[in-house]
């Protein structure tokens, strides 16, 4: 009986997938069809666990099917981020799109990507404060103390880290193993290893013509291929995303949430007033926020469901390019820096509330001047090198929270609610780095205005109908 039972649950997730293939072909736009993905995943898996229960044998088993949709997505997403990385910041050098701006276009996007983050952080700070988060007990649970247990290696590690040591760990060594993402670090080393190999081309360009010539074909091949590639993978969004959302929604501790409330409504508060920060910055440089919020929300629907800023880097950079007129060589260095600098939600808000919460245990006022000084300074300098995949606010809870010299323990007590939180704060981390690239941009004159007023969403357009 239970075979026929999770049966059934794939076939009918396989209808939704027939329903979204026949939308795709009448054409039906991208944006709808991914929202529908997203809203009707949820639904589906909340039915789920209403009818089978969280943790039972139907359910388990039906979503590790499903799994192959959702999380096989994501692996092909994870697939071309070292790819798209290191041949769009190299293409951009063979086309003289970054030569003589680098240095310039590299720090304001490192500026933007760390203030962010600063404001960020005093917004996460300012929303425990009104919810009193202060010292909240949180209950341990199984779950919770395993958690705990499964940080000891990590904690080891952060033991041992230096800030000078960190600084030297973000330079590529070994460029074979960072292009498999071997460390935290990874994509910072291959941005950089790809613009030495640039400058070392600028002057090859003026040595031997010829030479440089041939080399940039070679690049703009590989790229143009590497593009199509992602055109092909982002088709699958909405029945990735369909997949990812009828998984959370079936097998989340609802119970949980319920629990931990408190704390989950003041993280979407934080999270909802880092999203206006974002609008404001766009409305400062004289650019319509409503325009822009429009054309970037089917990448935050990806990074809501998807939980991860380097697997949504190809539609966020595409995004940036033919949607909202910034220039290839910003919106490549912009998405590359973003999803392992300054990540708003993950590396800003999440590690700062934290930090409110667990101080009082130690006989320490969260809300002296001098320690939340001291905790903004942490979380920018702890925002580099964290991983933009699941995962990467845990990591960097634990270094600000050991650098602080506070109890980590709570970062495996907030274990089960981590998936409903961490899928809005990786929407906001992407929202920072698509603001950072639009804002560095219009700062270097170098927007297409008319494609960003435009009401067509090109990407889109194009991701639909290829």
């Amino acid at each position: 009986m239970e075979t026929f039972h999770i049966i059934l649950v794939i076939a009918l997730f396989l209808a939704m997938c027939a329903v979204l293939f026949y939308m795709q072909k009448k054409f039906v736009s991208f944006s709808k069809r991914v929202l529908l993905a997203l809203v009707v995943g949820i639904v589906y898996g909340l039915a789920l666990q209403f009818i089978y229960g969280q943790s039972s044998f139907i359910i388990s088993e039906s979503a590790e099917w499903i799994n192959i949709a959702g999380n096989g997505f994501i692996t092909l997403l994870r697939m071309l981020v070292m790819p798209l990385v290191f041949f769009a910041i190299l293409s951009a050098f063979t086309k003289s799109k970054l030569a003589n701006d680098f240095g310039k276009i590299g720090g304001l996007v490192i500026a933007m990507l760390a203030g962010t983050v600063a404001i960020a952080a005093a917004v996460g700070i300012f929303s425990a404060g009104i919810f009193q988060l202060e010292g909240m007990e949180i209950t341990q649970g199984e779950a919770e103390m395993s958690a705990i247990a499964g940080h000891g290696d990590k904690l080891d590690t952060l033991n041992e880290m230096t800030i000078p040591g960190k600084i030297v760990s973000m330079l590529p060594s070994n460029i074979f193993s960072d292009l498999t993402e071997a460390r935290p670090t990874s994509v910072i080393s291959v941005v950089i290893f790809a613009s030495i190999l640039g400058m070392a081309f600028m002057g090859v360009k003026r040595k031997e013509p010829e030479q440089a010539k041939l080399f940039a074909s070679i690049v703009e091949a590989i790229f143009t291929v590497v593009m199509r590639v992602v055109t092909l993978i982002l088709r699958l969004t909405p029945y990735g995303i369909l997949a990812l959302m009828v998984n959370k929604a079936a097998t989340s501790d609802l119970v949980a949430f319920w629990n931990l409330g408190k704390f989950i409504v003041a993280s979407y508060l934080a999270i909802f007033i880092m999203f206006l920060v974002h609008l404001l910055l766009i409305r400062m440089v004289g650019l319509n926020p409503i325009t822009f919020i429009k054309k970037i929300m089917p990448v935050l629907i990806f990074a809501f469901s998807s939980r991860s800023s380097a697997g949504t880097l190809p539609l966020n950079v595409s995004t940036q390019k033919k949607s909202l007129g910034v220039s290839e060589g910003i919106a490549d260095i912009s998405g590359a820096f973003g999803i392992t600098i300054g990540q708003n939600g993950c590396a800003g808000i999440y590690p700062a509330m934290l930090a409110i919460m667990v101080a009082p245990t130690v006989g320490i006022d969260p809300f002296t001047p001098s320690f939340i000084a001291m905790l903004l300074v942490t979380v920018v300098i702890g925002s580099f090198g964290i991983a933009g995949v699941g995962g990467g606010a845990t990591f960097a809870g634990l270094i600000v929270l050991s650098t602080m010299n506070l109890p980590v323990a709570i970062v495996g007590l907030l274990i089960s609610i981590e998936p409903l939180i961490d899928m809005a704060r990786t929407a906001l981390n992407v929202s920072g780095t698509m603001t950072t690239g639009v804002i560095t941009s219009k700062i270097t004159k170098q927007l297409d205005e008319e494609i960003f007023n435009s009401k067509e969403e090109q990407v889109i357009g194009e991701v639909a109908q290829n």
